[in-house]
């Protein structure tokens, strides 16, 4: 985890201090259940909590690892130190990844919750985007050249449906990563009971695996990462978008540019989209966390512990970096400085060749084939864009066309107000969702 990409709440989350006590919990979780069913003297839990919460000591747990080279031993040291003949009963008949996948469990729980936040946040800003500009024209592209008009509406709405799908898949992946095992060395209860187990896990807000082995089964964590990986996608193309409309030529759009603030070092007029150059670097880095979680699921017979070391690392830096985009997104929409001038400029900018396909589709209607309309057509499109003349006086000079189509009927192809009637319905479409 950098700092410069992980706020205070996702390094808190992941510090080793946080990590002891969601352990010392799943360990108290399972030693309760353990009374519960007899096995374990009663008060055992209570005693060692009012001894060792609020106490442990990372450090000291970390001078017990360097002579034991076992995480969970030197912990269930420490506790031992601090809590004295109760702790004995820790443990009983567990493993060590019955704690370590139980408390990864929560720990990404609580990390999709803080990404889910400011995913919302994100959202609400796309939203409120859309519904200002709904009624915006201008210039919708492909393969990045004029095709036909839009709304800017319309790509705020687009953003806020993506981000929309990405947050479900987000919020499926977090439920089926909600799950893990108190089953034993290699997940048969020899020593334990499943009642234990599923009393212990729904204290902490989590199912038993179906089928455990040694390990919670690592599917489930690789939908989780994917799912991280699709919501960067969904905020790259945020990023990607801004960054086309910032462009001197295109300038539809910018970034806020604050007091003070400087664009370049040697170039006192730039203004840089660096915000959604930034998201767009980050995105790809999150997308590649995917990859070495897919390669965690398969493992060595009831497990080996080659995901471990993966799972330290992309599980901290996936999760921070999801939560840190979401919100540096959220706060590109917000500020973002939209040219409605620029735009209608832009749109005008060929002389209304986009109005290519209406007149084509009204010659269909009139009779002439499509092929020959279409040739008709697109003899006086690339005539006015070559600087022969305006589209529409081409068009209505020549004798063929003019045959067919009356002033009116010209005029009707030419309506900006017909191509984009359908806009606000879509926009309320993709909000109701």
């Amino acid at each position: 985890m950098i700092s410069r990409y992980t706020r205070s709440e996702l390094a808190a989350l992941w510090s080793d201090g946080h990590r002891y006590d969601i352990w010392l919990r799943i360990e108290l979780a399972a030693c309760e259940a353990m009374e519960a069913a007899g096995s374990v003297p009663q008060g055992t839990a209570d005693a060692v909590r009012s001894r060792a919460e609020g106490r442990l000591s990372p450090a000291r747990i970390l001078e017990h690892e360097e002579r034991t080279r076992h995480d969970v031993i030197a912990f269930l040291s420490h506790v031992e130190e601090l809590a004295g003949e109760p702790a004995r009963w820790l443990h009983l008949g567990m493993t060590s990844s019955d704690v370590l996948d139980a408390a990864f469990a929560i720990q990404l729980s609580e990390a999709a919750g803080q990404i889910l936040a400011g995913l919302d946040q994100l959202r609400g800003a796309c939203r409120r985007r859309a519904l200002e500009h709904r009624a915006t024209p201008m210039i919708g592209r492909s393969h990045g050249i004029h095709a036909e008009p839009i709304t800017a509406g319309l790509v705020f709405a687009g953003f806020y449906a993506e981000l929309g799908r990405a947050r479900a898949a987000l919020v499926h992946a977090r439920d089926e990563i909600a799950v893990g095992k108190i089953a034993g060395a290699v997940g048969t209860y020899a020593n334990l009971d499943p009642a234990i187990e599923a009393k212990a896990l729904a204290s902490l807000g989590l199912v038993p695996e179906t089928v455990p082995t040694q390990i919670v089964a690592r599917d489930r964590h690789a939908g989780f990462f994917q799912a991280l990986a699709r919501l960067a996608a969904a905020v790259e193309r945020i990023g990607l978008t801004v960054r086309h409309w910032q462009r001197t030529e295109v300038g539809e759009a910018t970034e806020a540019f604050g007091k003070g603030q400087k664009g370049s070092s040697a170039m006192p007029h730039k203004k840089n989209p660096i915000l959604s150059e930034n998201l767009c670097g980050l995105a790809r880095l999150l997308r590649s966390y995917q990859q070495p979680a897919l390669e965690n699921v398969a493992l060595w017979h009831e497990r080996d512990i080659s995901h471990s070391s993966v799972e330290r690392m992309i599980g901290p830096d996936a999760t921070a970096l999801a939560d840190f985009i979401v919100r540096r997104a959220a706060s590109l929409v917000d500020g973002l400085v939209v040219n409605v001038a620029r735009m209608r400029q832009n749109l005008d900018l060929t002389g209304g060749l986009f109005f290519s396909e209406a007149v084509l589709l009204e010659l269909v209607r009139k009779g002439l084939a499509r092929q020959t309309a279409y040739e008709m057509v697109q003899r006086h499109a690339l005539a006015a864009a070559g600087g022969g003349g305006d589209f529409r006086s081409l068009l209505a000079a020549d004798a063929e066309i003019g045959a067919r189509l009356s002033s009116a009927d010209l005029a009707r192809a030419f309506n900006l107000e017909h191509h984009l009637r359908h806009a606000s319905a879509i926009i309320d479409r993709a909000l109701a969702g």
